[in-house]
């Protein structure tokens, strides 16, 4: 409570949102609603209702079993969704049929069908929607499309990206993510995608998979190495590269190859001190090893971007037709490792 009443007390007219889902994501959202000066987190809802009682003390906010409440409540602003995947859609629909404001985690769906099916569905009410795509809003990841725009780099030719995981997820989270290609690729489709211009797109798609290490992705019929070619409709070519494990840390990196010349986001570390003694010279700090530290930025500015939704005339960085996409990719990409050639998408 005190949060918001400093919030009100520096003349804000504090955005009402109400947060699905209180998982890890969902409490990472919380917390930095509290901290943003324009929102005001009002309603807390989770299947768990244990989970309910117990942080809606902690946020000063009111814990709702009946999602239906926020759905209602005229004074609700934005639904932000981050509850399972499955639930993604039917929360959204119900959002916008009721003039809310929406932000939905990725994906929308792990069926492109049912996508469709809600696309059509929403498109008479004008929606307004927000995809939690994080890493086009990354300051270095964001500083080369503008680099880019500004002819940096001259005409993009190739996009190179490396996304590798310190460890894989849970069994139990596996087994109801996607797979690979649907739950960890998917976001460096979109960063892809982000990347080319707004008359290009990506039309072939050859995918391929394997495990070496973790015999427990064989028995749920996905991968824990994987590796994406895609190429645009101007002959952008673009190498995705995946990992579920990587030894040193959370390994994310971007490079964008033009014909007079090239750009490179790196990976963040700890720190930048470098330590040099008589047995080793050079040596650096460990990578950040968990998304929520190396993504930070990137999800306070997301938040940035969402406190502007109210402006019709606003647009997101990514909303609802580039999840829809980023489906589209991986299910091609899905396909590939099966049919092993590259897959045309119409």
């Amino acid at each position: 409570m005190q949060n918001i009443i400093k919030k009100k007390e520096m003349g804000k007219s504090l955005i009402n949102i109400a947060l699905f889902g209180l998982g890890r994501i969902g409490q990472m959202h919380a917390e930095n609603l509290l901290k943003h000066q324009s929102f005001n987190l009002r309603y807390i809802y989770d299947i768990d209702k244990k989970k309910i009682q117990k942080l809606s003390k902690i946020y000063n906010c009111d814990g709702i079993k009946n999602p239906s409440i926020a759905f209602k409540d005229k004074s609700i602003d934005i639904i932000l969704i981050a509850t399972s995947t499955s639930t993604h859609l039917r929360f959204l629909t119900q959002a916008v049929k009721n003039k809310k404001i929406v932000f939905c985690e990725k994906p929308l769906d792990l069926n492109l069908k049912k996508i469709d099916k809600c696309k059509k569905l929403i498109q008479k009410y004008n929606p307004k929607i927000q995809l939690g795509f994080n890493r086009r809003y990354d300051p270095n990841h964001n500083g080369l499309k503008k680099f880019l725009k500004k002819g940096k780099i001259g005409r993009l030719e190739k996009i190179i990206i490396t996304s590798r995981d310190p460890a894989p997820p849970s069994f139990e989270y596996l087994k109801k993510s996607g797979g690979i290609f649907k739950d960890m690729m998917i976001h460096d489709f979109d960063l892809a995608r982000f990347y080319l211009d707004d008359k290009d797109e990506f039309n072939n798609v050859f995918a391929t998979g394997s495990n070496m290490q973790n015999r427990t992705f064989d028995r749920l019929k996905d991968f824990e190495l994987a590796t994406c070619v895609l190429k645009s409709k101007k002959g952008v070519q673009c190498i995705i590269t995946n990992s579920r494990h990587c030894s040193f840390g959370y390994d994310q990196r971007v490079e964008l190859f033009g014909n007079k010349g090239m750009l490179i986001s790196g990976n963040k570390k700890e720190n930048d001190i470098e330590t040099y003694n008589s047995k080793s010279t050079n040596n650096k700090s460990l990578l950040m090893n968990f998304f929520v530290e190396r993504y930070w930025e990137a999800y306070k500015n997301q938040l940035d971007d969402l406190s502007k939704m109210k402006n019709k005339k606003f647009k997101p960085l990514a909303g609802f037709e580039d999840g829809r996409i980023s489906i589209l990719l991986a299910e091609k990409a899905i396909i590939s490792t099966k049919s092993k050639k590259f897959e045309k998408i119409k």
